[in-house]
């Protein structure tokens, strides 16, 4: 099985481009849907966060407003990595499972969606690594317009993670995601072509 982590800074198209590769008949995990699994309610890392950060990041039917952490974590980088130490242990523990079952099932590709792949030092795990990138404006504006997010929460958010400078040069591909979805298109059927034609795998150094 080619195992490829798909990455990027937010708001940079990740969603978009992967459901694009889920049409060429990749097989899709996603950290994002993995972290709200391992935060369910009742679950240890659920209970860990209430006890940090309080009843106060709780939205009415019990379950955590994730608007709400973001709003705290966000605007203090100690914060953040404590928010996740205790949420990754779960989310790894989860992707393993369904990578593991994958390999069972024979599934020829799976695609790892994964925004912080290189600050968690993920990248030794992978056959080949894809960069989706976007101009920190251009990601602003999509945070602030297409998702609500006030646009001092939205630079925070930004701020927090690895520039994406750095994070190009350790990419295997790069996709463009600064223009219409035609170009995405053409992108993502480039890539899966030189993935699928080669079998793409490396050791990539990290």
């Amino acid at each position: 099985m080619l195992y490829i982590g798909l990455t990027g800074n937010i708001a940079s198209g990740k969603s978009e481009a992967a459901a694009r590769f889920a049409r060429y008949g990749a097989t899709i995990v996603d950290a994002d849907v993995l972290a709200r699994d391992a935060v369910a309610v009742g679950s240890p890392a659920f209970e860990r966060v209430v006890a940090r950060w309080g009843k106060g990041i709780l939205a009415p039917d019990g379950t955590l407003d994730r608007e709400a952490l973001r709003h705290t974590v966000f605007a203090d980088p100690a914060q953040l990595e404590e928010l996740n130490a205790i949420v990754h242990p779960g989310v790894n523990k989860l992707r393993r499972k369904m990578v593991a079952e994958a390999r069972k099932r024979g599934d020829a590709v799976l695609i790892y969606v994964v925004p912080l792949l290189f600050e968690r030092r993920l990248a030794g795990e992978f056959d080949q690594i894809i960069l989706v990138d976007a101009p920190k404006e251009l990601r602003l504006k999509r945070l602030v317009e297409q998702r609500g997010i006030s646009p001092e929460d939205a630079a925070n958010m930004i701020s927090a993670q690895m520039p994406a400078e750095l994070k190009r040069a350790r990419a295997n591909f790069v996709i463009e995601n600064d223009g219409s979805l035609e170009r995405l298109d053409e992108q993502v059927t480039d890539v899966w072509a030189r993935l699928t034609a080669s079998g793409a795998r490396s050791s990539l150094a990290v």
